[in-house]
């Protein structure tokens, strides 16, 4: 098949970087960059770092209003495939360069093939579950991650074009996970960073949701932070671009105990949680990075739609909100001082993390026209 892949944020990246070797194998590939995460650090490091072919295509799209950028990405995607005629249009996940990509396409008559459908936090104020929840509704193809996903799909009617087949992100952490267990990476993280890191001497923090930039938001989570935080175990909270515009907005700074740094590359990201204390964070693909490697994790949002990672944490996953005594309640729980350093050191000895196999089943169901 001749498919046209869109990609536009950085965990978008982080997908198609596990799946592309598979999807090459058995397809051609058009490769499209919307850019709608146009900052460098957020994106374009991870195409060194990941081994990602450049874009066939990119279009710059970044910045503006939800109407202003998927406008822009509709109308600079629809001549590419108008011009590339391809059999499929594959997306992933639930940004506006996903909903762009089902959109265009589905307009021309092309079939969409959505990675990660089914995914519902059931909160229509997130910009995420519209994108979701209608490009669900326009795909041929609905690759699904887990159980529950295939569930939310039945029960809006949608059975066709359904295949549970496992989560894309943990066949890219299965295979970088092995190289970070050393905690001589985290040493060279700290380095790079100059922070002094050791196992279990620190919590790694990120929170870019659009909700959480919200004024009241943002002071609740940094006072959230500031109470976590000590001394002895500083928050290293890696800064998305938008999230720092906001606080600089809103005059809003965070407390000595958080040591702000930019966004991570991949790699440096997976090292940093696997030998954290904790995580905390409002990131759906960090939630489940944590919940493999076997890091406690406070989630900093009223719902997850990542319910499977909760309920197989055995307690060390905790949607917990903006809920600041809770938080320091539970990460006391989790990650008792006394105790973090050598909970963290076990971890990384003992991380067996195997691959889920969605690249592979994605590519052959494609390839079968299932």
């Amino acid at each position: 098949m001749r498919i046209v892949s869109v990609v536009g944020t950085r965990p978008q990246l982080i997908k198609a970087a596990a799946l592309q070797p598979a999807l090459r194998v058995r397809h051609t590939e058009v490769f499209v960059d919307t850019g709608q995460h146009y900052d460098e650090a957020m994106a374009g490091a991870f195409f060194g770092e990941l081994s990602l072919p450049r874009p066939d295509r990119s279009l710059g799209v970044g910045g503006g209003s939800h109407a202003e950028q998927l406008a822009a990405m509709l109308t600079e995607l629809e001549p590419i495939l108008t011009a590339e005629r391809p059999d499929a249009v594959l997306v992933y996940g639930d940004t506006n360069s996903t909903l762009a990509g089902a959109l265009a396409a589905a307009k021309l008559g092309i079939p969409v093939a959505h990675v990660e459908a089914g995914l519902r936090s059931f909160d229509r104020r997130m910009p995420e579950e519209i994108n979701r929840v209608v490009t669900d509704h326009l795909s041929h193809w609905l690759f699904a991650p887990t159980p529950t996903a295939v569930a939310n799909l039945a029960h809006e009617g949608i059975t066709d074009g359904v295949t549970l087949v496992g989560d894309l992100m943990q066949d890219l952490a299965a295979r970088v996970g092995a190289e970070v267990r050393d905690p001589a990476v985290l040493a060279e993280v700290g380095r790079a960073l100059r922070i002094g890191l050791r196992p279990g001497g620190y919590c790694f923090a990120t929170i870019h949701r659009a909700d959480n930039r919200e004024p009241a938001a943002l002071r609740a989570w940094v006072a959230l932070l500031d109470a976590v935080a000590s001394p002895g175990r500083p928050v290293v909270l890696a800064l998305h671009p938008g999230t720092r515009v906001a606080l600089e907005r809103e005059g809003v700074s965070v407390g000595p105990g958080v040591r702000v740094v930019e966004p991570l590359g991949y790699r440096s990201s997976l090292a940093l949680q696997l030998h954290a204390a904790a995580v905390l964070t409002d990131s759906g693909g960090v939630q489940r990075e944590a919940a493999w490697l076997g890091t406690p994790c406070l989630v900093l949002r009223p719902t997850t739609e990542w319910v499977e990672a909760v309920e197989s944490s055995g307690g060390r996953m905790v949607v917990v909100g903006l809920d600041r005594e809770r938080a320091v309640a539970e990460l006391g729980r989790l990650a008792p001082v006394d105790r973090a350093a050598d909970m963290a050191s076990e971890r990384a000895a003992t991380l067996d993390l195997r691959p889920a196999g969605a690249a592979e089943a994605i590519a052959s169901a494609l390839e079968s026209g299932a």
